[in-house]
């Protein structure tokens, strides 16, 4: 009885060992997983700067509500050298606001980490919300166009 133990337990490793992946079946399953990654990666990369630009046209769009109730209240924008600061504290420099109040929490950065900039008279309209985009400049094209808010 225990000689033929041992032979069946050695018959059990060889047939795991004849279980396994051939080289070839492994090469298959390589190839199929880097055509699906080639197929895959563009488009996930592409959404995420998809995503920047839909948050910074919302960010403006939000800061451009905040300016409208803002001259609601007090019957002109912040000016240019009050900034968007006036939107979350008193402006100390003249004209002073009639009626402030708090017009947003805080004021946030665009989605590459850079201030929003606000032109009082505007370019396009009365007033201006843009971000530069990614690279933080003026101008540009693709990830690097500006974005604002007469777009």
């Amino acid at each position: 009885m225990f000689s033929l133990r041992p032979q069946s337990a050695a018959r059990r490793i060889q047939a795991n060992i004849q279980r396994g992946f051939t080289l070839i079946e492994l090469m298959v399953v390589l190839v199929i997983i880097g055509v699906l990654a080639a197929l895959i990666v563009p488009n996930v990369i592409g959404a995420a700067d998809e995503a920047r630009v839909t948050a910074a046209r919302t960010d403006i769009t939000n800061i451009g509500g905040a300016l409208k109730r803002y001259r609601l209240d007090n019957q002109r924008y912040p000016t240019a050298e009050q900034g968007l600061a006036a939107l979350i504290n008193r402006p100390s420099s003249g004209p002073a606001p009639m009626n402030w109040k708090p017009y947003l929490e805080k004021l946030p950065n665009d989605p590459w980490g850079h201030p929003y900039q606000y032109l009082n008279p505007g370019v396009k309209g009365e007033v201006d919300v843009m971000s530069f985009g990614a690279d933080g400049q003026a101008g540009g094209e693709g990830n690097n166009a500006d974005i604002g808010s007469w777009q």
